[in-house]
């Protein structure tokens, strides 16, 4: 009798228990970003290493470590998207140069319109003024969560995430009214917190190699 008196109590006391301590689902979800499902704001980016430039040389995350913000951005030559950026980067990177920004593309597409040699060409033409790396694996863009081209990743001087998204609100660059990896490095540069965070990235999706192709 005193068993069947106690299990309801049991029972409800564990019903009560698992239902208001959210301990687990907070673990569960407490490294993901808004928009990002890998990342969050204040984490440590991910390292690359070894990653071939259209230089013809090797580069990891060593050779930007000692600067004061680090951009990375995941774009490509095929996107339109990725191409409307270009111009857009091209004078983000000369407008922070003297501060020692540091900007650094990486494609991880594998269509040949982004293979290493299409990509030398891209960046001849266009004059990029920053590394332009491959990463056939694609991991280094799984670790960021990264899901579109172009996405954009800020990093603070101790390698951490302090904005992720787009680079500005308008993805053509026709209507541009808040450049948010822009106001992200001044904030960084300043020892303050950006303003926003975290945007959606707007962009082609990447498709990485276990997606299927349709």
């Amino acid at each position: 009798m005193i068993r069947l008196r106690l299990t309801p109590c049991l029972t409800c006391l564990f019903v009560w228990f698992f239902l208001s301590n959210p301990a687990l689902p907070a673990v569960e979800t407490a490294t993901a970003g808004e928009f990002n499902a890998v990342l969050d704001i204040g984490d440590a980016a991910p390292r690359w290493s070894e990653l071939e430039g259209v230089d013809g040389q090797r580069h990891g995350w060593d050779e930007v470590a000692a600067a004061p913000c680090v951009v990375v951005a995941f774009t490509c030559n095929s996107c339109p998207y990725a191409r409307d950026v270009e111009d857009r980067m091209i004078a983000l990177s000369k407008e922070f140069s003297g501060d020692g920004v540091r900007i650094v593309a990486i494609n991880v597409n594998l269509v040949d319109e982004d293979s290493l040699p299409a990509m030398r060409r891209r960046a001849e033409e266009q004059g990029f003024p920053y590394p332009y790396l491959h990463d056939a694996s694609q991991q280094i863009a799984r670790d960021f969560g990264a899901i579109k081209t172009p996405e954009f990743f800020v990093l603070d001087g101790q390698g951490k995430v302090a904005y992720m998204g787009s680079l500005d609100d308008s993805p053509d660059g026709k209507s541009v009214s808040r450049r948010y990896v822009a106001d992200a490095i001044r904030a960084v540069l300043a020892g303050t917190v950006p303003e926003t965070r975290e945007t959606v990235p707007i962009g082609c999706r990447i498709r990485y190699a276990r997606d299927s192709r349709r």
